[in-house]
């Protein structure tokens, strides 16, 4: 899978149920608030405290 951080959560969980579990492993358990069908994996890591790069790496891992 190529997942980037320009994708929302929300095309993210439709696009790949699975990668719910790797979300909820970095604390966002936010995968289903209506906020996350427009906010970005960015935008989710910067309000979250986490690095961008280690979760996409995760993802896409």
């Amino acid at each position: 899978m190529k997942i980037d951080k320009d994708m929302t959560i929300g095309e993210l969980v439709a696009k790949y149920p699975e990668s719910i579990e790797v979300l909820m492993s970095f604390g966002m358990g936010c995968v289903g608030c209506p906020a996350s069908q427009m906010e970005t994996l960015e935008e989710a890591a910067m309000v979250h405290g986490f690095d961008i790069n280690e979760l996409l790496e995760a993802l896409n891992g």
